[in-house]
């Protein structure tokens, strides 16, 4: 039997967080929300996800200082910023903190869909099981 991937999303706005939640769930992924970097990073010891979903501005830190906190706890999950301010400084920051690929707000949900999808795909066939 597949396990269900699962994924975390970090985002303060409760709005985001559902509308993320229900699509990747309906496409059959288990999905838990955080509204602080401080909660993923708690989440992310305590749970193993295959994929975090993380907003660029948190109330607590930036999404680019917890790809950091991330690779260092969970080398193996994927990581993807989500932005409502891209910029290229944003996104070369981003990529050389450890985000496996950016995605701008408002979220076209077909494109984050997409991303999440290959993403994982990729993970799979590189083996990369977060058990190791």
């Amino acid at each position: 039997m597949m396990t269900r991937k699962s994924i975390l999303v970090v985002d303060d706005d409760p709005n985001i967080c559902e509308v993320l939640a229900t699509n990747l769930e309906a496409k059959g992924y288990a999905v838990k929300c955080a509204g602080t970097g401080k909660k993923a990073i708690e989440m992310s010891r305590d749970e193993q996800f295959n994929l975090a979903l993380i907003d660029i501005r948190l109330p607590d830190m930036q999404g680019t200082e917890l790809l950091t906190q991330l690779r260092g706890t969970v080398p193996k999950m994927i990581k993807i910023i989500i932005t409502g301010y891209p910029s290229i400084e944003n996104a070369v920051e981003a990529l050389n903190k450890g985000a496996d690929a950016y995605v701008l707000k408002p979220l076209d949900m077909e494109k984050v869909l997409k991303t999440v999808d290959e993403k994982l795909k990729m993970q799979e066939v590189l083996g990369a099981t977060l058990y190791i």
